[in-house]
C-alpha cells in the first residue's frame, strides 16, 4: 500500500479539483446540470481514484486506478474544450487548466512506470 497523501500528483489533483469548482461556479446557471456537473464529478474522481488505488493491496491494482484517474483527466480536458467552444470560459483560463491537467498526467505516467518495475 502507498501513502497517497505523500504523492505530489495527488496534491496537484486536489488543487485541480478546486480549480474546476472555482471555474465552473462562473458558468451560467443553465449549465448546472450539464457541463458544470460533469466537470465537477470528473474532477473529484481524479484524486479519489488515486487515493483508492493507493489503498489497494498490489501495484497492479494501484496502476488500474491510476488509469481511471487518467481517463477522468481526459474527460475534464474534453469538457473544458467544449466549454471553450461554447464560450463559457476565457482563453487564458483554459490554457492554465490544460497545463495543469497535462502536468498531472505526466506525473501519473512517470509514477506508473515505477509501479511496473
Amino acid at each position: 500500500m502507498h501513502q497517497y497523501k505523500n504523492l505530489k500528483f495527488w496534491h496537484k489533483a486536489m488543487d485541480m479539483a478546486q480549480m474546476v469548482f472555482e471555474i465552473t461556479s462562473e458558468f451560467p446557471v443553465g449549465e448546472r446540470y450539464g457541463l458544470t456537473s460533469q466537470l465537477r464529478s470528473a474532477a473529484v474522481s481524479v484524486p479519489s481514484n488515486i487515493a483508492e488505488g493507493a489503498g489497494r493491496g498490489t501495484n497492479a491494482d494501484f496502476n488500474r486506478f491510476l488509469d481511471m484517474a487518467n481517463g477522468s483527466l481526459n474527460e475534464i480536458e474534453t469538457q473544458f474544450l467544449l466549454a471553450e467552444r461554447f464560450k463559457l470560459i476565457r482563453n487564458d483560463r483554459i490554457e492554465a487548466v490544460l497545463d495543469e491537467l497535462n502536468q498531472i498526467q505526466k506525473m501519473i505516467f512517470n509514477f506508473q512506470i515505477t509501479l511496473k518495475k
